[in-house]
């Protein structure tokens, strides 16, 4: 009996693991994106208006990381999608800590 419950918690767990093995890199870049984002702020190089903006944009790039992984396996398309869409995001990240505005 515990050979069979420990073989199903392994077979589960290296089931699990291609799909956590495949956010792993795009989740770290969104942590490290929404640090910048709060580090701008702390810093007042962002406005209240433009932290909303990039806060939302990192909020719809997790949700699409959450259907593209809801079927277990994310499509080179779908990764492609999401590169993309982090690539605008922290393109946008570096405009508008440095365009000038900001709470001083």
């Amino acid at each position: 009996m515990k050979r069979l419950i420990m073989g199903a918690l392994a077979l589960a767990l290296l089931g699990a693991a291609p799909a956590m093995a495949q956010t792993y890199h795009s989740n770290n870049r969104d942590a490290r994106q929404e640090h910048r984002i709060y580090r701008g702020a702390a810093q007042g190089h962002l406005t209240p208006q433009e932290m909303r903006r990039l806060e939302r944009q990192q909020h719809r790039i997790d949700r699409q990381q959450a259907r593209s992984t809801r079927d277990g396996y994310v499509s080179p398309r779908e990764r492609r999608r999401i590169e993309r869409m982090q690539d605008r995001a922290s393109r946008n990240i570096y405009r508008k800590t440095h365009n000038g505005r900001g709470i001083y």
